[in-house]
């Protein structure tokens, strides 16, 4: 058993004083992290162009990254609650890097599909160790501040990947310009490194190596990876024979379930512990969290191809066109993340009704508006749409772990961001074969296809509204 040693009165109000600077490295890691799930997807014509990547590389470049990086969440949290966070974000944070710089310098395809899933790895190992920090580092109104800011992160890196690398290809060029979009991680990456060694606090780690549960970590990744892997290549992927994977998936996952309460009923600590599950808080947030992310990831996907395929609009035009999403998102993620300590989940329902307005919104701009304007005309109701948006991530994420332990905050974090996405991908499929077939349906009509997917981003977006006040009526009933 690994114990930590008692804090003096000086170490605890160091500990005081640096906790915001060590934050604020935690968010600088994961808004690169989440970032390089959207900036690839407007580099991929570059890249085609660059290293004559076919649409198979290309497809790998952008799903090899989400597949690695979903893979390795619940057992990098493992990891890290086991063995010491600070050890396993220094370590995520140098894989990531590295592999940002092996990405840019990659000769040919190949090479750049296995730097991107390294660079997968390096970021799923990042991002569970800072929901365990901020539990670590903060309480109360202050721990919902610090999440406020980190949901704030999630979605405006989500939303302004786009834009960032659409400004960087169109200054470095369409041939080099997706070299750019990789090399931007590198001194980022090395001053975090740099920053995090010297402010985040070392987490001592609760038990040995034997704890780590080897046998569920494979069970648990080779049920994530058949899950994922028919979902994040449902656009390359043709007929049904892919999701045939889902019956392993389903196989493995339920295997795992029961190789864990077997670990529990000998004694044995599992990897996951599965009353996590039975904590009402957890599970409903972890459902919200799932669901929501179907609707909400889907959104960037299908107004990509509809601005720069069905419109013409130019890599940086289409991020242009998305930024007020973004901008919503940002600034209600900090307001609610002062607002969800005082309302609580009543919070998060509020924001997927005002997003599910702003979708609807966006629909009914989209059909009314010709191809010139669209750009322009979009821009009130995504800004409504990110406003819904911001109230929901980070409340939700707060709400969600508020009732887990400390020492299981990392392993929480992981099960958390898997589910995310799982529902990302999900989402990605079935609203993007929505869009592919309204478009084949109505013979290029793009405005009627991604008014269409909208459309069901929205009833997905309900679906967790749901949800979420299933949960509202639960702890009003509580109280």
């Amino acid at each position: 058993m690994t114990t930590t040693p008692p804090q003096t009165q000086d170490d605890q109000q160091e500990q005081q004083t640096r906790r915001w600077p060590a934050f604020a490295v935690c968010l600088v890691a994961g808004f690169m992290t989440v970032l390089d799930v959207s900036i690839v997807n407007v580099a991929l014509p570059s890249i085609r162009t660059g290293i004559s990547a076919s649409s198979s590389d290309l497809q790998w470049v952008s799903s090899g990254y989400a597949l690695s990086f979903g893979l390795v969440l619940v057992a990098a949290g493992r990891l890290g609650d086991i063995r010491g966070r600070k050890n396993m974000f220094v370590a995520g944070l140098v894989l990531f890097t590295v592999a940002s710089a092996a990405c840019g310098l990659a000769p040919n395809a190949g090479l750049l599909v296995v730097a991107r899933v390294i660079q997968g790895i390096g970021g799923g190992l990042i991002q569970p160790q800072v929901s365990g920090f901020i539990q670590n580092l903060f309480q109360g109104k202050e721990r919902a501040r610090a999440f406020g800011l980190f949901g704030a992160t999630v979605g405006i890196s989500t939303a302004v990947g786009p834009l960032v690398g659409g400004a960087l290809i169109a200054a470095f060029g369409t041939e080099h310009g997706w070299r750019a979009v990789f090399f931007v991680n590198v001194p980022v990456g090395i001053i975090a490194v740099v920053a995090a060694l010297r402010l985040l606090p070392a987490t001592a780690g609760r038990q040995q190596t034997k704890s780590l549960d080897p046998f569920g970590a494979v069970l648990l990744g080779a049920g994530v990876l058949c899950l994922l892997l028919p979902l994040v290549e449902s656009q390359s992927w043709s007929g049904p024979l892919p999701w045939l994977l889902v019956i392993p998936a389903l196989v493995l996952l339920g295997a795992f379930v029961v190789w864990e309460q077997a670990q529990s009923r000998r004694g044995r600590e599992p990897m996951v512990d599965l009353a996590l599950l039975r904590v009402p808080s957890f599970s409903m947030g972890a459902g919200v969290g799932l669901v929501y992310f179907a609707g909400f990831t889907s959104i960037f996907f299908v107004l990509a191809l509809f601005l720069q395929e069905g419109h013409g609009y130019s890599a940086l035009e289409s991020g242009l066109a998305v930024t007020p999403f973004a901008l919503g998102s940002a600034v209600s993620a900090f307001a609610a993340g002062r607002l969800v300590s005082r309302i609580g989940r009543a919070v998060v329902a509020i924001g997927l009704a005002v997003m599910i307005v702003g979708l609807i919104a966006t629909v009914v701009v989209v059909r009314m508006t010709d191809a010139d304007g669209v750009g322009f005309y979009t821009a009130l109701p995504l800004l409504v749409a990110g406003l819904g948006s911001g109230a929901v991530i980070s409340p939700n994420l707060t709400l969600t772990l508020s009732d887990v332990p400390v020492q299981e905050a990392g392993t929480a974090g992981g099960i958390v961001q898997t589910g995310q996405r799982i529902g990302g991908a999900a989402g990605i499929a079935a609203i993007g074969a929505l869009f592919f077939a309204r478009l084949s349906a109505t013979h290029g009509d793009w405005n009627a296809s991604l008014a269409d997917a909208l459309l069901l981003s929205a009833g997905v977006t309900f679906l967790a509204l749901v949800v979420a006040v299933v949960d509202l009526r639960r702890r009003s009933l509580a109280d």
